[in-house]
Formats: structure tokens, sequence, C-alpha cells
């Protein structure tokens, strides 16, 4: 999923007509195999829902688990749960029942939503480096540096963060007159996507939305590399072999995350930029990759391998006699 492609733009001559309802087509040129892909994302949804919700609903009501790295975990969660409603029930409409009609308002309220929560999704990765930064190189101070008041303003200032860059999308794309068409070859909504079918310029839209990606998600993953740079380096200096391990075991579950999350989005923003020639339905697919995958794999990564949480999801469940 990108905030930006760059599309050969024109300025078009105006019709004096805006489409104020859009059709979501899915996937074009595999609308014969629409209902064999729904399954994949109808199990991914019911996975990242179940999943999601239950690491919430123990890290909550565990008091052994109200740590700063598994209240981090519960805020991903939120967003995964987020990230998977506003996009897989609209897809699984369009498979189903071939109903891709929405409303522009509507669409502007999807793509506005996704895309705060995709930011806000990386801020949460990016904090959660900083959590095993201060774990592993500061460990005495971690309790001390990590209060449950600076987690709660970290909270606030990633959502504040997501929301304030996304919204001036919002009057971005209002001032458009989309007269080209209205039919949206994707299963949601996107900026750019939505955007070139306007008659307006839309070289403002495109700048700032490459802005956005360069001062968030871009921004995130430079601040993680140079986390787990320190982290490496202090870990690298260990006597022990033991301590090496159990530091490294530490940052396992968040390096796989971090692979999957960032891993799609940027094959995909490559695949937009520079693969004029994949088929328009490989670069749709690898959008809801993106959209699919981490919510997904989340729950089940941290669930096999964090001890902590793998032991209350067994003690949830009573023992055969």
């Amino acid at each position: 999923m990108s905030l930006v492609v760059f599309p050969h733009v024109a300025t078009l001559n105006y019709t004096g007509v805006s489409h104020a309802v859009f059709y979501l087509l899915g996937i074009p040129g595999l609308e014969n195999q629409h209902m064999w892909i729904s399954i994949p994302f109808f199990m991914s949804y019911i996975i990242a829902m179940l999943g999601n919700s239950l690491l919430i609903i123990i890290i909550l009501t565990k008091s052994s688990l109200h740590e700063p790295m598994y209240l981090f975990l519960c805020m991903l969660a939120g967003t995964d749960i987020v990230l998977s409603t506003c996009t897989v029930p609209q897809a699984l409409a369009i498979f189903w029942f071939h109903a891709g009609k929405i409303s522009l308002n509507r669409c502007i309220t999807q793509f506005f939503i996704i895309h705060c929560t995709f930011i806000s999704e990386s801020g949460i990765l990016l904090v959660m480096a900083f959590d095993r930064y201060i774990a592993i190189c500061y460990p005495l101070r971690y309790t001390t540096i990590l209060t449950y008041t600076l987690i709660g303003k970290i909270g606030v200032i990633i959502f504040l963060r997501s929301y304030c860059t996304i919204f001036p999308i919002i009057f971005l794309l209002k001032r458009l007159t989309f007269c080209q068409n209205n039919i949206i070859p994707h299963t949601f909504c996107e900026h750019i996507g939505l955007a070139k079918y306007a008659c307006n310029d839309i070289q403002v839209n495109i700048w700032y939305g490459l802005f956005v990606i360069m001062s968030t998600v871009v921004l995130d993953v430079l601040l993680i590399f140079v986390s787990y740079v320190l982290i490496l380096h202090v870990v690298f200096q260990m006597p022990s072999q033991d301590a090496r391990q159990k530091a490294l075991n530490t940052c396992g579950s968040h390096i796989c995350i971090i692979i999957l999350f960032y891993g799609p989005a940027i094959f995909t923003t490559l695949t937009q930029r520079f693969g004029r020639h994949i088929p328009p339905h490989i670069h749709i697919l690898l959008a809801n990759v993106c959209i699919l995958v981490p919510p997904m794999s989340n729950p089940i990564i941290y669930g096999i391998k964090t001890q902590q949480i793998r032991e209350q999801v067994v003690h949830m469940f009573p023992k055969q006699k």
C-alpha cells in the first residue's frame, strides 16, 4: 500500500460534472476467480480479528502483562483490527455480491482511515523498537523511563501524527472535479488512485503524498534501523553468549513483524513506480497483501515467540481430564 505513485499527469478540460458515486471493481482481470480469491481474504480476516482480540483481552486482563512491551503490542493489535475491518469486508462484499458502489465521501473516509491506521502502525513499530533499545541498553532504568504516563503520551502522539498528516489530503481531494471516470479497479479507495480521475492538475496531491510518506513511514524505517544498530552494538559487547542470545530473542518477534509490515509495502511501492509492464491485477493483489498479512501474522508471531503470552493462551483453555 502506498500514499503516492507517479502517474502521467495532464490537465484536461472540465465537463462541469463531478462524480459523487464510484464503483470498486475488486480485481479486474480475475473476475472469474473472485470467489476463490475471497477465501484467503475471509480466512485472514477471521484470524486477524480473533488473534488480535485475544491479544488485547489477555494483555488488558493480566496484570503481569502490564509492561511497556505488551502495552505497545496491545496498541498494535488495535490498529490491526481497524485496518482489517476497514478493508476486508468491503472486498468480500465486492467478491460475493458485486457490491462495489461507494459514495465519494465514503471513499474518502475509507482512504483516510486506512492511511491513518497504516501510519499509526508504523509509528507503533518505531516505539516498539525504542522499547527494545531501552530494555537492552538501559535495563536498570527501563521502568523509570517507560512509565505509564509516557506510554499514554506516546499513544496520543502516534494518533495525532497520523491524523494531522493525512487530514489535509481530504481538502486536496475535495477541491478536485472528478469528471474523467467513476470506475475504480481496486478493492478499496486510495489517495492517488482516486485523484487520478480528476480533471484538475493533481501535482499538489502527488507531492504532498510523497511528503507524508517521507516524513512518516520512511523516517520510521530509518529510526528503527538506527535503533537496531545501537542494539546490536550493545548486544555483541556482552561477555556472555547466553546474555547475547536472550537479548536477541527479545527482538525476534519485533523484527519478524517489521519485515512483514514494511517488506510488502516497499515492494508494492517499487512495483507501482517502476513496474509499468506488470499486469494491473498484480498491483492490486500486492496492495491487498499489505493490508492482509500484518494483521493476520502479528498475533501468530507474538503468540508463538513470546512465552508469557503463550502461557496465558494455554491457561485460557481448560485442560482435558
